[in-house]
C-alpha cells in the first residue's frame, strides 16, 4: 500500500490496519546495514541528546524484545504461514527490523544486530531482554496454538550471563503454571529480578485469585512486573484486550508487588471496573491508579512505543507536562518496533509542535543509521510545545526504587 496514501487515512481507520499488519513496512536499512557516519547536525542532536547525562551510567532500556526459534525458542507457525497472510506479513517486518535475514541464523542474527545497535550508542547501555512465556488455560495447561511465539527464561538469562555489560534477564513466568512458584524462585536464584507478562496475549487475567500465591512469592523475592496493559496491536490477542484493563493490576499492587505498567497503558479503552456500566481510556485509568496515594512506591510505567503513530499525541504530551509523574517512569523502546518507519511519523510530530522541522530531518537520518538510538534521541529530543518541557535526564537511566 502506498505510504503517501496511508498517511492521509483517519485516525479512526490506523488501529485497524495496524492490527492487520498493512502498516508494518520495513525501512530500507533499518535491519542489515551496517552503522554509518553522521552528519553533523545528526550528531549534534545525539550529542545534545547526551547532555546532562553521566557518561559513565548506562542508559537503561527496560523493555526489549528476545526472538528466536532456538535454544527453546519457538514462533507460532501460522506468523510464517502463507494462510494466514497478515500474520505473516508482520512477521516478517518484525524479522526484517530485527535484523533477520536467514530464518535458518534466527537467533544468531536477532541478537547480533540488537548488540550491533546497543554498541553504536558509543557509550554504556544495558537492555533488559524480555523472555516471553506460553498461552495457558485457566486450568493449568499449556495452549501451544494460542502462543504467538516463546522465549524461555533460560535463554535470556543464558544472554546476560554471555553479555553481562549489555543484557539484564527478564523472566517471563505464566502465573496459572503448575511450577509457577519454582520457575520464579529459579529465575531469582539465577539474579533475575523482573517478570515479563502480556496479559492479553498469554491468556493471564491479573484479578484472578489463582495469581495470589505468585504475588506473593514475587513479593518476598522482591521481584518487579513489568506488564503490558492498554490494547495489544502487536500480538495476536482479538479475544483478549479487557486482560490489559490496568485497573486489573490492583491486585498485584495490594500484594506489595511493584508494578511497571508499560507503554502507560496508551491504547484503547476498556470497561471502568470503579463505575460499573463505563468504559474509559486505558490511559486515563493509568493516570487514576497514579494518583492514588497507596500506589506511590509501588507503580511505575515505562514510556515504551509511545512515539508510535497509533498513540499520539495525548499520552505522550501529558507526561511531558506532569513532573509529579515523571519520577516513576522509566524508559524502554519496545524494540524491534523502533527499527519498523511505518509505525513512528515524525512528520507527525512536527505538526504537534514536539519537534521541530530541522530535528525531524536529523532524526530521520539517525534512524537510518541506528533505530534503536533514534528512539532514544527522539525521547530526548521531544518537548511541550507549550512550556517547552522535556523528559528529565533522569528517565534514561537505572531507577533506583526499581
Amino acid at each position: 500500500m502506498d505510504r503517501t496514501k496511508l498517511r492521509a487515512l483517519p485516525a479512526r481507520l490506523l488501529a485497524p490496519l495496524l492490527s492487520l499488519g498493512l502498516l508494518l513496512a520495513p525501512c530500507a536499512l533499518a535491519a542489515g546495514s551496517r552503522p554509518g557516519t553522521l552528519s553533523a547536525p545528526a550528531q549534534a542532536l545525539v550529542d545534545k541528546a547526551y547532555s546532562g547525562l553521566d557518561p559513565a551510567a548506562p542508559l537503561v532500556d527496560y523493555h526489549a524484545h528476545m526472538i528466536g526459534t532456538g535454544h527453546g525458542c519457538e514462533v507460532n507457525p501460522a506468523m510464517l504461514d502463507p494462510r494466514h497472510p497478515f500474520r505473516r506479513l508482520a512477521a516478517q517486518v518484525y524479522l526484517h527490523a530485527g535484523g533477520v535475514r536467514d530464518l535458518a541464523r534466527f537467533d544468531d542474527q536477532y541478537v547480533a544486530r540488537l548488540r550491533a545497535l546497543a554498541l553504536g550508542f558509543g557509550r554504556p547501555v544495558k537492555l533488559h531482554i524480555l523472555a516471553f512465556d506460553h498461552f495457558y488455560r485457566p486450568d493449568g495447561t499449556m495452549d501451544r496454538a494460542r502462543s504467538e511465539f516463546y522465549v524461555p527464561n533460560e535463554r535470556v538469562i543464558a544472554l546476560a550471563e554471555q553479555y553481562p555489560d549489555l543484557f539484564e534477564p527478564v523472566l517471563s513466568v505464566h502465573p496459572y503454571r503448575s511450577d509457577a512458584l519454582a520457575e520464579l524462585d529459579k529465575g531469582a536464584a539465577k539474579g533475575a529480578h523482573y517478570v515479563k507478562w502480556l496479559p492479553n496475549a498469554m491468556g493471564i487475567d491479573p484479578m484472578d485469585p489463582r495469581c495470589d500465591p505468585f504475588y506473593r512469592r514475587m513479593a518476598e523475592l522482591g521481584l518487579v512486573l513489568l506488564t503490558h496493559a492498554g490494547t495489544e496491536r502487536a500480538v495476536n490477542s482479538p479475544d483478549a484486550q479487557a486482560l490489559g484493563n490496568p485497573l486489573r493490576l490492583r491486585r498485584a499492587l495490594d500484594a506489595g508487588v511493584k508494578v511497571i505498567v508499560a507503554h502507560c497503558a496508551s491504547l484503547g479503552r476498556n470497561p471502568d471496573l470503579d463505575h460499573p456500566g463505563k468504559t474509559a481510556d486505558n490511559f486515563d485509568l493509568f493516570l487514576r491508579m497514579m494518583g492514588e496515594e497507596r500506589y506511590r512506591g509501588l507503580l511505575f510505567a515505562d514510556i515504551s512505543a509511545m512515539t508510535q503513530v497509533n498513540r499520539m499525541p495525548v499520552p505522550m504530551l501529558t507526561i511531558l507536562r506532569r513532573p509529579d509523574l515523571q519520577d516513576r517512569l522509566v524508559n524502554g523502546s519496545d524494540y524491534p518496533l523502533p527499527a519498523v518507519n511505518a509505525l513512528i511519523w515524525t512528520r507527525q510530530m512536527v505538526g504537534f509542535g514536539l519537534i521541530t522541522a530541522r530535528e525531524r530531518k536529523a532524526l530521520n537520518e539517525i534512524f537510518q543509521v541506528n533505530p534503536l538510538l533514534f528512539d532514544f534521541v527522539l525521547k530526548r529530543t521531544v518537548r511541550d510545545p507549550r512550556t517547552g518541557r522535556s523528559l528529565p535526564p533522569g528517565l534514561f537511566l537505572a531507577h533506583p526504587r526499581i
